[in-house]
């Protein structure tokens, strides 16, 4: 196993993380949300018995290295709620994509947790916004890109 992007990474073994879900009461709201900047990022949506499955294309013979993302109304039948300090990040190509992407979200019926900017508690390079989705749940759109200016640059 070796780190990458500070995060755990088996090489040869695929994702260690199969895939992420999130609970929704309001599953089209959270389909207006989650198309506005997931399909920028390369998901395709798939729907299985009325859930949302968001998918990473895999090309024949290769195995997936990214979680799906899918969205749900829970099983129990209870309402769905957001957990307390639980959060799904979605890495973006560039600044200026999370920049595009927050808006989206924004304008798709999400709620700004943080505009887009360097955090001083991250490294120079790590730029983010954060959001939630219909639901409550927190999302955060972020690029690292070593390429593109930095804090302080």
């Amino acid at each position: 196993m070796r780190w990458m992007r500070g995060m755990l990474c088996c090489s040869g073994r695929g994702r260690i993380i199969a895939y992420v879900t999130v609970g929704a009461d309001d599953i089209a709201a959270a389909e207006r949300f989650y198309s506005a900047f997931l399909p920028e990022l390369g998901y395709r949506l798939e729907e299985y018995r009325g859930d949302l499955s968001y998918i990473l294309p895999v090309e024949t013979g290769q195995r997936a290295t990214s979680p799906d993302f899918y969205v749900k109304a829970p099983f129990n039948g209870a309402p769905a709620t957001a957990g307390n300090g639980n959060m799904v990040a979605f890495e973006a190509r560039n600044q200026a994509q999370v920049r595009a992407l927050h808006a989206a979200a924004l304008a798709a019926g999400g709620t700004d947790e943080g505009q887009p900017g360097f955090r001083a508690s991250y490294g120079s390079q790590f730029y983010v916004g954060y959001l939630r989705d219909p639901q409550g749940n927190k999302i955060a759109l972020f690029s690292n890109d070593q390429a593109e200016p930095g804090r302080g640059g």
